[in-house]
């Protein structure tokens, strides 16, 4: 198992195609996928590399820059994120900073989801993700 790298810079389109996929397939509205973002700024990368083999599946899609990482879950709530994220406590021995949005309950557009992420993020950590900012149509 092991999730598929994609590069920073087309984190947005990730995001537009998930949202594509969602509503080509899932009649029903549930949350379709979720984006999990993890502070990994504590880890090596060398376990971090690790981690990311046993932890994610082939379906899950991996945007890192620098120590902040966003993995889009497909087909994966709350619930089912919040359990990777505790693999990853788990696999690390320390707690992370982190915070999930789903598709669509916390948005419909991968902007909004984006700036829900990044506006939740700078407040509860104080870790203000201008990484994103590039990303923000506004």
């Amino acid at each position: 198992m092991a999730g598929i790298h994609f590069g920073f810079d087309n984190f947005r389109q990730l995001l537009d195609l998930s949202i594509g996929l969602a509503q080509r397939l899932d009649e029903n509205r549930a949350e379709s996928f979720t984006l999990l973002y993890c502070d990994f700024s504590t880890v090596k990368q060398s376990v971090i590399d690790s981690s990311l083999e046993q932890i994610l599946r082939n379906s899950d899609s991996i945007v890192s820059n620098e120590s902040d990482y966003f993995f889009v879950l497909p087909y994966t709530d709350k619930y089912g994120a919040n359990i990777v994220k505790n693999m990853f406590v788990e696999f690390f021995a320390k707690d992370l900073n982190s915070f999930m949005v789903s598709y669509p309950v916390d948005g419909e557009k991968s902007a909004v989801l984006i700036s829900e992420l990044r506006d939740i993020v700078g407040a509860t950590y104080k870790n203000d993700l201008r990484c994103l900012d590039s990303f923000n149509p506004y």
